[in-house]
């Protein structure tokens, strides 16, 4: 377990990259993998999550050289049965994708998960597949649970899918089901969340050569059956998700900074982290390959955030919270409480435990600003996004700050504490980058 330190940081300064996108990463990988022939990937994220979706795609018999600054991935036709578990870690992503995957080859494959992930749900993606002629379900392996994938292809037809748990389920039928015996048609039967995360996976694949139609509402997926992935290079943009804590610690120090590698155009809900920064009073500027945040010197302002299409902005919003003027409300943020840990309960402890006025309800928080924070012992929960959201509120916060388990952002963002050092943040560790 590592520690990093954090104190009070009074003006931040300069310029970095975002890390790439670990979204597009992983859609770019699978989609590649799924091609007949050679792809390229220029500038993919590595990270803990990332690594797991290699292990996976190589698991099931597709030859990936991955180097530094490129992957080159010959796509395997057709997909084998992993002879050994595949490890997917603490991926989410990486599971929910994987398993319908899995269901294309033509022998059995074993997933097994750590410990956060086998409390999150997967149960409602194994009911569909189960709907399209595809057998997946739990079973014990070694005395811990994974998931067993029949293999054999995917007969295709209706199925219905929630839209409130989970997009990635979504995503998992869309790269398996354009390579299904028959047509599919999905029915969306709550209000989908997160639609930017179905939307960059369609446009991952429409690069690949393959057709999925959504309904505007996004109740209806209709998928094409016997679809062939075509081979494509691709670069992968820089990380909104990520980048969103840069911005913020710029917001909350009053600074200049400018977060590169950051391109407005890319398909990422995350991007409204920009929107909300404007509510907040903050002088930003988009340019054609970065954001620049300068720092105006005054308050910033409450805000209202509705979570339901952008659950991941929850934690670095009420860090921002915290140092604004007014009440400030993050609602439809239930889903919350699925992820990596329960992030309401992470951010409502640790924050108050930094002095907080902070208020929790099952599906939102309510902070009362601007707080005066002092220095705490944060315990990151193991969650990437409660240690990043905790050590931003620490730039604003007097005295010093520890923030355990701190080695956990490597799962998105292996550079993220030496990024704040380089704009000038007080910060003692947290060295993971590769």
């Amino acid at each position: 377990m590592t520690e990093v330190t954090i104190r009070k940081t009074e003006k931040l300064k300069g310029e970095v990259c975002a890390p790439p996108s670990k979204a597009y990463t992983q859609r770019m990988l699978i989609a590649a993998a799924l091609s007949h022939g050679i792809s390229r990937i220029s500038g993919p994220l590595a990270s803990d999550d990332t690594d797991a979706t290699l292990r996976a795609v190589k698991g099931l018999g597709v030859k990936v050289t991955d180097g530094r600054d490129c992957w080159t991935v010959e796509g395997a036709s057709p997909l084998k049965g992993s002879k050994k578990p595949i490890d997917c870690g603490e991926s989410g992503a990486t599971l929910r994708f994987m398993v319908p995957v899995a269901a294309l080859a033509l022998e059995p494959s074993v997933f097994t998960f750590g410990s956060s992930l086998g409390r999150r749900p997967i149960e409602p993606l194994l009911h569909s597949l189960k709907q399209l002629g595809a057998e997946a379900h739990f079973q014990s392996q070694g005395g811990k649970a994974s998931i067993y994938v029949q293999g054999g292809g995917i007969s295709g037809g209706k199925a219905t899918i929630r839209g409130d748990v989970s997009s990635q389920f979504i995503s998992g039928l869309m790269f398996s089901c354009p390579m299904a015996r028959k047509d599919t048609e999905l029915t969306v039967t709550t209000p989908l969340e997160s639609k930017g995360y179905v939307q960059m996976t369609k446009t991952v694949l429409a690069a690949h050569g393959i057709e999925v139609s959504i309904a505007e509402d996004f109740s209806r997926l209709s998928i094409p059956s016997q679809q062939t992935y075509k081979p494509c290079d691709h670069r992968v943009p820089g990380d909104f998700s990520s980048a969103a804590f840069l911005l913020a610690a710029a917001a909350i120090t009053n600074s200049e900074v400018a977060v590169k590698n950051l391109d407005y155009t890319t398909v990422q809900g995350d991007k409204a982290i920009l929107e909300i920064l404007k509510r907040m009073g903050v002088n930003g500027r988009v340019c054609a390959d970065s954001v620049e945040i300068k720092g105006g010197g005054s308050l910033l302002k409450a805000v209202d955030v509705d979570a339901r299409n952008v659950p991941d902005l929850v934690p670095v919003c009420a860090a921002l919270a915290c140092f604004a003027e007014g009440t400030s409300k993050i609602h439809n943020a239930g889903r919350l409480r699925f992820k990596e840990s329960d992030r309401l309960l992470s951010l409502y402890l640790e924050l108050k435990k930094m002095g907080a006025d902070i208020a929790m309800t099952e599906s939102s928080l309510t902070l009362k600003g601007p707080c005066v924070l002092h220095g705490a012992v944060i315990d990151s929960h193991s969650d990437h996004r409660i240690a990043m959201a905790c050590a931003v509120a620490a730039l604003g916060a007097s005295g010093e700050t520890t923030i355990r388990d701190a080695e956990c952002v490597r799962k998105s963002y292996p550079r993220f504490f030496t990024d704040l050092r380089l704009l000038g943040a007080d910060v003692v560790g947290g060295e993971f980058d590769r």
